[in-house]
């Protein structure tokens, strides 16, 4: 590869930062940005922003590169943020961090460092980039190590993007980054990887919405309609949930699909309209399970969606990839699974994969379980 000025987006983390220090020793001309989102309550305890930047400017000092520090903030709240909210409000799960890479990270950043001068942008992510042969379109791959893979939050990335992208730890296991960074005595190769939504940090979650969100209490009922408890307002919950539905016994909880008489409790489906949260007992409760789900928004890598037929699927992260068939449907497509798949939950995203190669995705809108109820 020719040498080339690459802006890196430094977060203050490990990744961003041995990130840095391969392409510089690559013989590239490296500037680090560090992206501030957010600013509300940025000095509390659950924001860290402040303790990233002096992480990524001691990085930045041991690298001997230059260092800027850019505010996407209102950005940030713009694009990514309100549709946040708006999601939740709709009894939806939105996954923010799909729509800060696709909206902030690769592209108000993108931006910026084109503004710079930049020829090619690069971050921390474990993915990889590569430019088919035959085609000539730029792919999104899988990380090579699988327990760190992140291609599923960057399915929404086109073929302008992927052109200015790096991901020089794409090629790395996590254990050899962090040998990396010990080698060349980073400041932060032994710091603790970032967890949850920036703007949310470790705080619970519970106790964040409800600064933004009105809440209205009302019903949790079983699948036969008894109230068996009560629910703080439908936004809070999230479907597969198993902590904090405080419900309390059924004499005849034996009697229900799924599970015995001490089998845990987990949400199955919300009725927005009569603000009512279904719960069902067992894991494997047929509620639970689905053959069938479709998207839309969808976004495809190659700027096309692929033809139908058999891929694999992701409907969350961290999940391995499930057997499906893709077919057009309106306003986006359709995954069929022959396995079923547990606790798909609209607002999260489908992403598609051929092999390595991820096509691209969309946000699950309907599931159903194969009996005609999508």
């Amino acid at each position: 590869m020719k040498k080339q000025r690459v802006v890196v987006g430094l977060s203050g983390g490990v990744d961003s930062a041995v990130t840095a220090h391969l392409l510089k020793q690559q013989g590239h001309e490296v500037v680090g940005i560090f992206m501030k989102n957010w600013e509300d309550d940025d000095d509390s305890q659950y924001c860290s922003s402040n303790v990233d930047f002096v992480d990524a400017a001691a990085v930045a000092d041991v690298l001997g590169i230059e260092i800027e520090h850019v505010n996407f903030a209102a950005e940030y709240r713009d694009r990514v943020f309100a549709e946040f909210l708006r999601e939740y409000q709709a009894g939806r799960t939105p996954n923010p961090d799909v729509l800060c890479n696709a909206e902030i990270k690769f592209k108000a950043f993108l931006d910026h460092a084109m503004r710079l001068g930049a020829e090619k942008i690069a971050t921390g992510h474990y993915a990889r980039v590569r430019r088919n042969a035959g085609s000539g379109l730029f792919e999104l791959l899988k990380g090579l190590d699988p327990a760190k893979d992140q291609s599923y939050f960057l399915h929404r990335l086109s073929q302008a993007q992927l052109a200015k992208t790096l991901f020089p730890v794409g090629e790395l296991l996590k254990t050899e980054v962090r040998c990396i960074a010990a080698d060349i005595k980073l400041p932060n190769a032994k710091k603790k990887d970032s967890t949850g939504i920036c703007f949310i940090g470790e705080r619970p979650f519970r106790e964040f919405l409800n600064r933004y969100i009105a809440h209205a209490p009302g019903a949790i009922q079983d699948e036969r309609g008894r109230q068996i408890g009560k629910h703080v307002g439908l936004s809070f919950y999230t479907l597969g949930q198993r902590q904090g539905l405080g419900i309390g016994g059924l004499k005849d909880k034996g009697a229900q699909r799924g599970g015995g008489e001490h089998a845990p409790w987990f949400v199955a489906r919300k009725d927005i309209e009569k603000n009512v949260l279904r719960a069902v007992q067992g894991h494997d409760h047929p509620w639970l399970l689905s053959h069938q789900l479709t998207a839309q928004d969808a976004s495809w890598c190659a700027g096309h969606a692929p033809a139908p037929g058999p891929y694999a699927a992701k409907t969350r992260y961290r999940q391995q990839d499930a057997a499906c068939t893709l077919s057009a449907a309106p306003e986006g497509f359709a995954l069929a699974f022959p396995d079923a798949q547990w606790a798909v939950t609209p607002g999260q995203s489908a992403v598609l994969y051929d092999g390595e190669v991820c096509l691209g995705g969309g946000v699950i809108a309907a599931v159903g379980s194969g009996t005609g109820d999508l």
